[in-house]
């Protein structure tokens, strides 16, 4: 459920000016916006200059209308230069904070050290422990401050008391 049907919009920001308002109408994919799915969108722009940020949301409607949006990188053909602008956030009323866009801006390379080397070992990484997060996994972790189990249920319940007797089968522990 981390994808959306909503129509969404995206403006991006230069030292030149920028695009106002625009709707992303034709990825490469068949259908856009689905959970995992990377949408490639060409949008045509005057020159805007380097690029410092974007605002990308939706309208909010159609049934599921909630996106997780990972992240947004822009290609400029003429400079072939690539703006990466982070996320990692929910656009969805019900979800994280409720806002359904976002003010993005570009994560610089010279603002983190090694960005790109991060960004590699997080994709490493979740491609080595998405598995845990499958339907039908519960994850239980225990605090060690609190000498108490939290428990994350596949129906999207939070246990606190973290009981080690579950109907769900799969348990997988983490020491936090």
């Amino acid at each position: 459920n981390a994808g959306t049907e909503a129509d969404v919009y995206i403006a991006v920001y230069g030292e030149r000016g920028d695009t106002g308002s625009r709707q992303l109408l034709r990825s490469q994919k068949q259908k856009k916006f689905l959970k995992g799915q990377t949408d490639i969108f060409a949008v045509e722009a005057v020159n805007l200059g380097h690029l410092y940020k974007i605002v990308i949301g939706h309208n909010g409607l159609g049934s599921g209308n909630g996106w997780f949006l990972d992240k947004v990188v822009i290609k400029d053909p003429v400079t072939d230069l690539d703006y990466t602008f982070l996320c990692h956030r929910w656009l969805d009323q019900g979800q994280d904070d409720g806002n359904i866009a976002r003010e993005l801006t570009v994560a610089d390379a010279g603002m983190f050290p090694g960005g790109q080397e991060l960004e590699l070992k997080t994709e490493e990484t979740w491609a080595a422990e998405k598995w845990k997060f499958q339907e039908g996994n519960t994850l239980q972790f225990y605090n060690r401050l609190t000498h108490g189990f939290i428990c994350l249920s596949p129906d999207s319940r939070v246990d606190a008391l973290g009981d080690k007797k579950n109907k769900y089968g799969k348990v997988f522990f983490m020491w936090i």
